[in-house]
């Protein structure tokens, strides 16, 4: 069996264990529904927007790499567009948030038109019009990735440089739409769960937070396919040191618009604005607010700061799978505390949930990495960008 046939029966068979796991879980998740049918689908948003998250996130970045180019990209391009193309899946997904919107959201309760701030939101908060957003915002994720995949399929097939001209005019454009819709996307989904209380920057902090969570996973498919062909063929130190780079600046930029979000509004010191970090700075979530602080923050920036980290991949998927995880943990924090009035707790359909969707995400991510090689095969910038990380 040559190594190609190997990885191909490796990968058939995490994609059946996913499978198997993702149903499983998802199914005593849909057992929980008669026992509390507001926690499954509060569990429920929660794993569903981690895995999404990726989702749409592989689709930035690799959009960003088609505007910026350089090795990195390429070595990482065929995980982040097989991530990008489980987006059908996760619209299905999406879909049965339909019967949970009384239990998510206040304002989709009828009782709540009597709450004079509800009632001034009424033209933006109702069902009807959040349905037609999600519609919205589905529809140019989902046209900028077909393009962008089928135009780097075409690419592989033919090699024209035209292909390549059409999928760098596109990457700015798709990424500044993404941006935009993701930012309004996160504020109906998750903003809204706490309706009375508002942020302009909530949804950069979720957009940044997507390609922190992108660029985890992307370092650890990368590590464990570096020794296939054709990957094991170019990746370099080079190439994970700049990949630890991209992660360091995202772990500042989440840390600075996270900081800027909470440092404006406790010095503000208003009642309506200051309830949301209320909920979440007393009891366990505060606990959880320090571990975010401290492993979220100072220790990948103290660890990402040293060279030899970075370029050692090793260590740097250690530090990755932490981040991962982390990106977990601060998506929760987001979310739950809006459902139990600041008092801290973790229910099992909040680990059931998130292990479901992704066994199922995993399934399809795995599915459609198996059906493109594994690097770009005719992009005229290849020779360019890996002579000039031979170099460099």
């Amino acid at each position: 069996m040559n190594q190609s046939e190997q990885l191909q029966t490796q990968l058939n068979r995490f994609q059946k264990l996913a499978l198997i796991v993702g149903v499983v879980a998802l199914a005593l998740c849909g057992a929980g529904v008669a026992l509390n049918k507001a926690q499954f689908f509060q569990s429920y948003l929660f794993g569903y927007l981690f895995w999404f998250g990726i989702a749409v996130g592989c689709f930035s970045v690799v959009a960003l790499h088609h505007l910026v180019g350089g090795g990195w990209g390429f070595v990482i391009q065929r995980i982040l567009e097989a991530g990008s193309r489980t987006l059908p899946l996760m619209l299905i997904l999406f879909l049965p948030l339909f019967f949970g919107m009384r239990e998510l959201y206040s304002w989709a309760r009828p009782e709540a038109v009597h709450d004079e701030i509800l009632h001034q939101k009424a033209p933006y908060l109702n069902v009807p019009f959040f349905w037609i957003r999600a519609v919205f915002y589905f529809a140019v994720w989902g046209v900028s990735i077909y393009l962008l995949n089928k135009w780097s399929h075409e690419q592989d097939r033919t090699g024209y440089p035209l292909i390549t001209q059409k999928i760098e005019k596109l990457a700015g454009p798709a990424l500044a739409g993404y941006v935009l819709t993701m930012s309004f996307a996160a504020f109906d989904w998750v903003m809204s769960l706490e309706p009375h209380w508002f942020s302009t920057i909530f949804g950069v902090i979720f957009v940044v937070g997507q390609g922190l969570t992108t660029l985890a996973f992307a370092i650890i498919g990368t590590k464990l396919l570096e020794d296939r062909e054709p990957i094991s063929g170019v990746i370099q130190t080079k190439h994970f040191h700049d990949l630890g780079n991209l992660m360091f600046a995202f772990v500042l930029l989440w840390a600075y618009v996270s900081f800027s979000q909470f440092f404006i509004i406790w010095s503000g010191n208003l009642p309506e604005e200051i309830t949301w970090y209320m909920h979440r700075l007393h009891g366990g979530w505060g606990v959880m607010a320090m571990v975010i602080v401290i492993f979220h923050f100072f220790v990948p920036f103290a660890l990402l700061l040293l060279r030899k980290t970075k370029q050692r991949s090793k260590v740097l998927v250690k530090i990755a799978v932490a981040m991962f995880f982390m990106r977990m943990i601060d998506l929760y924090w987001t979310v739950a505390p809006n459902f139990n009035e600041g008092k801290f707790g973790i229910h099992w359909m909040d680990i059931l949930a998130p292990i479901g969707i992704g066994g199922l995400w995993m399934a399809m991510f795995l599915s459609q990495l198996k059906s493109r090689a594994l690097m770009p095969v005719n992009d005229p910038r290849l020779a360019e960008a890996f002579a000039a990380s031979h170099h460099g």
